[in-house]
């Protein structure tokens, strides 16, 4: 995950920081019932050990109500991928959704060059995150996204570093409701998870899963 970012030696930081956490807490307070049974049940969810997951501050301005998970795929005390999980809710419904729930995401990690260079990466890729939902039947609608592929080469006095390269999945789709009008966020994290799992190179959590494509080389864990 991203390093953190200094904070202001007075304190002040802090302070602004715990009145936009109490702040959130009372908007979820009185946030309408679905979105906040939604919330309680990523809450509740139970992951594979490897996967850290904690709340971050949401995007305000995207819906209504928002909640927001980071993540990241750890072995011991290195990052093989990291991600972001944002839900959002709007009582009065979204054309662009067809429903209130909307589910936004960015996962990255590191991959080999030659990896990258594979022109069939994007739509493999892609497939990671379909195959997850599909392969825990989760019922969504309206996917899309973006897969990026980046690679940076050093040179002067950086030229020691070996090239690098990254792929970046942003992604949005929308959860199909149940009982009162709550999706099932809990297993809908438990597939982005999969992804996650996927794109680190983990074995997958359900043994012989046609679903999902596999590439077949991975970079090596990276330093937290």
């Amino acid at each position: 995950m991203a390093a953190a970012q200094g904070r202001p030696s007075d304190g002040a930081g802090g302070m602004d920081e715990a009145k936009d956490t109490e702040n959130h807490r009372r908007e979820e307070d009185s946030a309408p019932l679905p979105f906040r049974a939604a919330v309680d049940a990523l809450r509740a969810a139970r992951l594979r050990p490897q996967i850290e997951v904690e709340p971050t501050p949401p995007p305000r301005r995207l819906a209504p109500h928002s909640y927001a998970l980071e993540a990241a795929v750890v072995d011991g005390d290195q990052d093989l991928a990291d991600g972001r999980l944002v839900l959002l809710h709007d009582p009065a419904g979204h054309d662009a959704w067809r429903g209130t729930f909307r589910l936004v995401t960015l996962v990255r990690a590191e991959l080999e060059p030659e990896m990258a260079a594979d022109p069939l990466l994007p739509e493999v890729c892609w497939s990671w995150l379909t195959g997850a939902l599909q392969a825990r039947g989760l019922a969504y609608g309206e996917p899309s996204g973006t897969v990026t592929r980046a690679s940076s080469h050093y040179f002067g006095g950086l030229s020691a570093r070996p090239a690098a390269s990254q792929i970046e999945i942003r992604a949005s789709w929308t959860p199909r409701e149940g009982l009162g009008g709550v999706p099932d966020t809990a297993a809908h994290l438990a597939g982005w998870c999969d992804l996650l799992a996927q794109i680190a190179g983990l074995p997958p959590a359900v043994p012989g899963d046609a679903s999902v494509v596999t590439l077949p080389q991975r970079r090596g864990p990276q330093s937290r």
